[in-house]
């Protein structure tokens, strides 16, 4: 147990960190597979996995063995050298993506930042300018290049936000079409450098990409050379059923940002890209302190060895059907729809959802509301059937309780 109470903590945390999250009144200390103890030692399911981030689960064995191992041989030595866990990782990643380089960063937004910086070079290489199309209820990150990307609201008092972003709407060729020929109506050389789309978007509501979609979209960009990016750091990693998103899709794009389930738990990000982009990159073009050292890629290498060991890719996509049908099979009026792939659902109700976010909470589940009426669930991939039944449970008792205090 800890030395100081949830309420210690929560006062110590209001003193002193910058309040950019609207915290829960819960201070978790420790988890195992897909149970999280807080400190006053109540025992929660995890249906967010530190959301879509603990893919094999809190505290897997192999993993804690092959961080504490590393840990105590070698942590960090700067890019300027090259590390065994490093080498071995990128091998692995290009190999199971089919894709062709990769560089690591700490985060989603860094992979995110990174992958537009290599589009511009490719694209300026071209002799094109570097706008970049990004897709309504689109999320990309918070720094200032990914919230260019996104909502309005979230570039908010951070202007000037930086130029040459523009949107279209999700699932709409015919939009992005226009958008083209608007980009540049007298007919000559058009300036978008790039298309950044998330296959399955996780915080605008767990919204799947068409397959017609997705196949015109790689259409387009090979007639236009225009650089088409996937956002995989939410959806990759197994989370779907497959390794990746884009193989419910038979689509290969020129870049792929990962991250989230990447480290299993440490902040890990990558970016991968084929050949043709990264023959645009020289020394100097991009770099990172901390991407890539020897500890997180260790880490890494853990978790897919672990993923590949436990089938868990077979896991996820029939866990998914599991806990959709479950979903449904409440018969909730107010349930509109369940969508997603694989353990990456969103279920739709005709109200917010973050009050039963609460009570779910307050009945020992950990879910999440995303896009105002959309409950999340993204858990680890071992979660267990009896974990998951007990948090079906609670969302209808929940239900049941919100209902009565309406």
């Amino acid at each position: 147990m800890s030395t100081y109470n949830n309420q210690e903590l929560h006062s110590i945390d209001k003193q002193y960190y910058l309040p950019t999250f609207g915290r829960f009144p819960v201070t978790f200390e420790r988890g195992k597979g897909s149970k999280l103890w807080d400190t006053d030692g109540k025992e929660y399911i995890d249906m967010l996995a530190g959301i879509a981030v603990c893919n094999v689960g809190h505290c897997h064995p192999a993993v804690v063995k092959a961080l504490r191992e590393q840990a105590g041989k070698l942590m960090h030595i700067s890019n300027f050298f090259l590390s065994e866990p490093q080498a071995l990782l990128s091998k692995k990643l290009c190999e199971i993506s089919g894709m062709d380089s990769v560089f690591f960063s700490n985060s989603g937004a860094e992979s995110a930042e990174g992958a537009i910086k290599i589009a511009r070079k490719y694209g300026h290489s071209r002799g094109k300018g570097g706008t970049v199309i990004s897709m309504k209820n689109c999320f990309h990150g918070r720094t200032l290049a990914t919230i260019a990307t996104g909502k309005k609201t979230m570039q908010d008092g951070f202007e000037p936000i930086p130029q040459g972003f523009m949107q279209v709407p999700f699932n709409d060729i015919n939009a992005l079409k226009k958008a083209l020929q608007d980009n540049n109506p007298k007919g000559g050389t058009h300036q978008i450098s790039a298309i950044i789309v998330e296959p399955i978007q996780g915080e605008g509501g767990i919204n799947v990409a068409d397959i017609e979609f997705l196949k015109a979209l790689r259409q387009l960009c090979d007639d236009e050379e225009i650089v088409l990016i996937f956002d995989e750091i939410q959806s990759g990693i197994g989370r779907t059923g497959k390794w990746f998103a884009k193989d419910h899709f038979g689509v290969q794009p020129d870049i792929m940002t990962l991250a989230k389930g990447l480290g299993g738990g440490i902040p890990m990000g990558a970016i991968l890209c084929s050949e043709k982009m990264a023959s645009v990159m020289k020394p100097g073009d991009h770099g990172t302190t901390f991407g890539g050292n020897p500890l997180v890629c260790t880490t890494s290498l853990a978790v897919l060895e672990v993923i590949e060991e436990e089938n868990l890719l077979t896991a996820a996509a029939e866990k998914g059907i599991w806990l959709k049908k479950a979903l449904l099979d409440m018969n909730e009026p107010s349930l509109k729809e369940v969508r997603g792939k694989g353990l990456m659902l969103g279920a739709e109700f005709d109200f917010e959802t973050k009050p039963l976010v609460v009570e779910m909470l307050k009945n020992g589940v950990v879910a999440n509301a995303t896009a105002g009426n959309v409950l999340r669930f993204v858990p680890a991939l071992t979660i267990g059937y009896d974990e998951m039944e007990q948090a079906i449970a609670v969302l209808k008792e929940s239900l049941i309780n919100i209902k009565a205090h309406a």
